[in-house]
Formats: C-alpha cells, sequence, structure tokens
C-alpha cells in the first residue's frame, strides 16, 4: 500500500513538533531562551543540581548537545557547573539567581502554552495519546 505524504505518521509528528516549536521559540526569545534550553532549565527548576548525564539521560539528548547548551546557559548566567564534591570529574549544575527568578516568568508561558495544545482533549484522551507516543517511541527504539 502507498502512503501519500501526509499519511506518515512520522511526518504528522514532525511537523506538530516544528509547529510546537516554533510558538514555544517566539513565546520564549524575549528572554534569550531557546526552546531546548528552556527544557533544561525546567529539569532544574524541578530539581537543582542535577549533573550533566542526568540532564542527557532525562531529555534523551547525547552529552555533547548538553554540554553546549549548558556552555550557552552558563554564558547567559543562568547557571553555573560545579565539580562535584564526590567526584570532582562529574560536573552539577545549578540554578543561578538570575536562573532562579527567571522562572517566574517563564513557567506561565509554559503553563498556558500546556493549556493551549490540550484544550478541548479529554484527559483519557491525553492519555491515550501519550500511550501512542511511548509506544512508537520503543519501537523504533
Amino acid at each position: 500500500m502507498k502512503f501519500s505524504f501526509r499519511e506518515y505518521i512520522g511526518i504528522v509528528i514532525h511537523q506538530t513538533d516544528l509547529t510546537l516549536t516554533n510558538y514555544v521559540k517566539a513565546k520564549l526569545a524575549p528572554f534569550n531562551l531557546a526552546p531546548e534550553q528552556n527544557l533544561i532549565m525546567m529539569l532544574l527548576w524541578e530539581q537543582d543540581g542535577l549533573n550533566q548525564n542526568e540532564i542527557a539521560e532525562q531529555l534523551n539528548k547525547d552529552k555533547t548537545n548538553i554540554a553546549r547548551m549548558l556552555y550557552n546557559l552558563e554564558e547567559k548566567g543562568f547557571i553555573q557547573r560545579m565539580a562535584s564534591e564526590h567526584d570532582r570529574r562529574s560536573l552539577r549544575v545549578y540554578l543561578t539567581e538570575t536562573g532562579k527568578e527567571l522562572r517566574a516568568s517563564i513557567m506561565p508561558i509554559a503553563e498556558e502554552f500546556n493549556d493551549l495544545v490540550c484544550k478541548g482533549i479529554s484527559e483519557e484522551d491525553l492519555l491515550v495519546f501519550k500511550r501512542v507516543l511511548s509506544k512508537i517511541c520503543d519501537n523504533v527504539e
């Protein structure tokens, strides 16, 4: 069976991701924060002091990309990397005061965005959607 361009689920997911990312990018631009950098910030707002490997694992990103994003966040004054007390080779990532203060501006945007994308979708449908996406990831892995 031959599919048309818009019938490939991977293309639908990719185009949806681009639409969502572009929306978030525009909302975060005034704060000098890229969408992927924002994911790191959100992790740190939940649990400050994660190491680079933990961040990479939670975001399913390679360590090189995480190191680059952390460098950029450090240059912007949002985070600082410090050697772990227990393992000097391991760097822990901590929010600066500026990074902590940024939360008050960014979290309302994140919550508004989540409300927007979930508008009109029942909790049950969202659970099914998350399960289907998880199954798609499992199939690829």
